[in-house]
């Protein structure tokens, strides 16, 4: 994978500062304090840790924040500039836990996508009945999540490597909630305090292979649809969660080749950050570091009938949070 800051422009951001995962020329990778102005200030140094790492810092995020408030508005501190670094992925999480069927349009338009040719009744009439079916979802209180591998994670500036076996891959642009503290059955009202901010995740899909046709009884394979390496570009940024007023009511946007695919609002998911982090919570312990993908708005590949392929460029923003660019890259063209 191959990452440079100056591969894609810096976008603001909201807030005071955000935090990334940076490196110089040569050097190892840093967790840095990002200004708006594009300024980098490493903490390692500013810590006064040789050894931190972003995980590191998200372990103890509680604690640090006031820290890194105070090192925001201090500029005599040694500022560097952001084009001079490489941007990566701004955290290695050890656990990745998935969203689907979370925009009731996106559901929607997918299920008339895979819709058979033969299958009874008209367009219209299969949109209404998955419409019924989401808003039973949403009134019966069931989200969908599902697990995913770390080593998805790519950089938001890297190429993103299309396998040779993957007849049909799809972008899924999304809101993702980074976790600041351990969590283990929280309530809906107290989880967003285990939230340390948001960043952007376009989480890849091999339509294709989504369903077991093998196996239809067996439904879903997300080892093979989701977990290609780099599969899941993430960044450039964590924006403290106390930076964004509101992860309801954000805007997900999407360009594919400079050509608008999915420009949609957070308020269209049927279940919001606390209520998706509570649910994981009542079964698994959520660590500081790990990622709670949202789900991906209408306007994916699926739906235009167009899939990625070599040479296509995906650049992907979230309110408040910048924006990242990457471009695909066939497995047989590397």
């Amino acid at each position: 994978m191959t990452s440079a800051a100056t591969s894609a422009p810096f976008t603001p951001f909201s807030g005071p500062f955000a935090i990334g995962t940076l490196s110089a020329p040569g050097e190892s990778r840093f967790p840095g304090l990002v200004a708006p102005d594009g300024r980098v200030l490493d903490l390692r140094t500013a810590l006064g840790e040789p050894a931190l790492t972003t995980l590191a810092l998200l372990e103890r995020w509680d604690e640090e924040l006031p820290r890194l408030h105070t090192l925001a508005g201090d500029p005599t501190r040694d500022w560097r500039p952001l084009a001079d670094l490489a941007v990566h992925a701004p955290v290695e999480p050890r656990q990745i836990f998935q969203s689907g069927a979370n925009y009731r349009q996106h559901v929607i338009d997918l299920a008339v996508a895979h819709r058979a040719p033969d299958a009874p009744g008209t367009v219209e009439e299969a949109r209404a009945e998955v419409a019924a079916v989401m808003d039973k979802r949403a009134a019966e209180d069931l989200p969908y999540v599902f697990i995913g591998l770390p080593t998805t994670i790519s950089g938001p500036y890297d190429d993103v490597v299309l396998p040779s076996w993957a007849q049909k891959p799809d972008w899924e642009l999304e809101l993702a909630a980074v976790i600041s503290r351990p969590a283990y059955r929280v309530t809906v009202e107290e989880a967003l305090e285990y939230v340390a901010g948001y960043t952007i995740a376009n989480d890849l899909t091999d339509r294709a292979t989504v369903f077991r046709r093998d196996m239809p009884s067996i439904g879903t394979d997300w080892l093979r649809s989701k977990n290609a390496p780099g599969f899941t570009p993430l960044g450039p940024w964590i924006v403290p969660a106390g930076s964004i007023a509101d992860p309801s009511d954000l805007r997900v946007t999407l360009k594919l080749n400079g050509e608008t695919m999915q420009d949609e609002s957070t308020k269209d998911m049927v279940f919001g950050v606390a209520r998706l982090v509570s649910y994981i919570s009542q079964t698994a312990r959520l660590l500081p570091g790990d990622l709670v993908l949202t789900g991906s708005p209408a306007g994916n590949g699926i739906h235009w009938g167009r899939l990625l392929r070599d040479g296509d460029v995906m650049d992907g923003s979230v309110s408040g949070l910048g924006a990242q660019r990457t471009r695909c890259v066939a497995e047989e063209a590397r």
